[in-house]
């Protein structure tokens, strides 16, 4: 056998494979992964099928179906008031972690570094590495707010990308205006380049708005903005996102994306173009989910579990220091094995683990299956 050069040398099962098939073995309820239980609007899905019906099964353009990109840039300026050239300035990707994917490697060169604000998605640290660069966690507070001095001062000359996630996940916090300034005066200070991922950019709850970079005009200048219509329409195993920034920043993302991925299935980004046509599909989303997150947080409030704010995102964090002083993954099989519902532990989105007992459930379920998981919760945990 050929010796193989190891670019992970530490890359084992993620921690979502291994709570789901935990969960599976156990017989629990999986509110590890994020992933919703139930179906997409039927009209999604008949359009896909009336796409394919149609013909639309060969090659569309490397950068997505023009209509999709139109569509998407009538929502992002109706969203943030920003006009994206559709034909310059946005990409439709193979869902947001590629697009992430993507724009590391357009960005850095062995050698240079990458600022993830931790807890940071599993994903980003292995996409900083395949670039042979170096990823630089940065914790967030206490509160899982950003310390914008803190990274400031984790800034070296090596430093070319700040990664940045609001809604964020796993803590469910979202970034304000001051966020947006901050970020925008160490980016042109030390003229940094911003990936700001933003899958969960309808999910933003208590009628607080989606603080998008796209938003802030220095800071959009110089960012690549990734979502997700997985995310957005309950579809992740489609695997269809986008990615939205300045020509200049989208010309090279395409030169990778063109050899990588090269396109996206046409009948789904059909299905998707006409699916936006309707803006009711994706502004009642906010509503939808807030109304799960406070049947969820209402549930838990009958136990010994601490609930941590949940302001955008579908996850909920929870504290279990008054029930257990186990390391998070530790209690998280724990909760699995003999409660009967599947968590993540926190712990494992750091550089450096941390264990300050927390652990994240995701509440984008059935109401039956929010409501049996808070069942055993409560039965368990009261």
């Amino acid at each position: 056998m050929p010796v193989l050069p190891r670019k992970l040398p530490n890359a084992g099962t993620t921690i979502f494979s291994r709570m789901s098939q935990l969960a599976l073995e156990a017989g629990a309820i999986n509110l590890g992964q994020g992933f919703p239980d139930f179906d997409p609007d039927p009209a999604l899905v008949e359009a896909v099928h009336r796409a394919m019906r149609e013909g639309h099964n060969q090659y569309p353009a490397m950068a997505g179906l023009p209509l999709l990109r139109e569509r998407l840039a009538t929502k992002l300026h109706l969203q943030h008031g920003r006009a994206y050239d559709p034909a310059l300035e946005l990409t439709i990707s193979a869902g947001g972690t590629q697009a992430i994917y993507t724009a590391l490697q357009c960005l850095l060169e062995a050698g240079d570094e990458a600022l993830l604000l931790e807890p940071a998605f599993d994903s980003y640290a292995p996409a900083v590495y395949a670039a042979h660069a170096h990823p630089v966690g940065v914790p967030l507070d206490e509160v899982y707010r950003p310390d914008w001095q803190r990274v400031a001062t984790a800034i070296t000359p090596r430093t070319r990308v700040l990664l940045v996630n609001s809604p964020h996940t796993p803590s469910g916090r979202v970034f304000d205006d001051a966020d947006l300034d901050a970020l925008h005066q160490l980016a042109e200070r030390h003229d940094l380049a911003v990936i700001s991922d933003e899958v969960y950019e309808h999910m933003v709850f208590d009628g607080r708005p989606h603080c998008s970079v796209a938003r802030h005009e220095g800071l959009a200048a110089r960012s690549f903005i990734v979502g997700s219509f997985g995310k957005t329409f309950h579809v992740t195993g489609w695997k269809v996102g986008y990615v939205a920034a300045p020509a200049p920043l989208t010309a090279a993302f395409r030169a990778l994306h063109q050899y990588t991925v090269f396109t996206v299935n046409p009948a789904v980004q059909k299905g998707l173009a006409d699916h936006l046509q309707d803006a009711a599909h994706w502004q009642g989303l906010a509503p939808f989910y807030q109304a799960k997150r406070d049947r969820f947080r209402a549930g838990l409030a009958g136990t010994r579990l601490r609930l941590l704010s949940c302001e955008g995102s579908y996850f909920q964090t929870v504290d279990y220091h008054a029930l257990s002083n186990l390391p998070e993954t530790e209690f998280a099989d724990w909760l699995t094995r003999e409660v009967g519902v599947a968590a993540i532990p926190l712990s494992v989105f750091y550089s450096q683990p941390q264990e300050r007992g927390h652990v994240r459930f995701c509440f984008a379920k059935r109401d039956a299956t929010l409501d049996e998981a808070l069942r055993r919760l409560q039965g368990a945990l009261a």
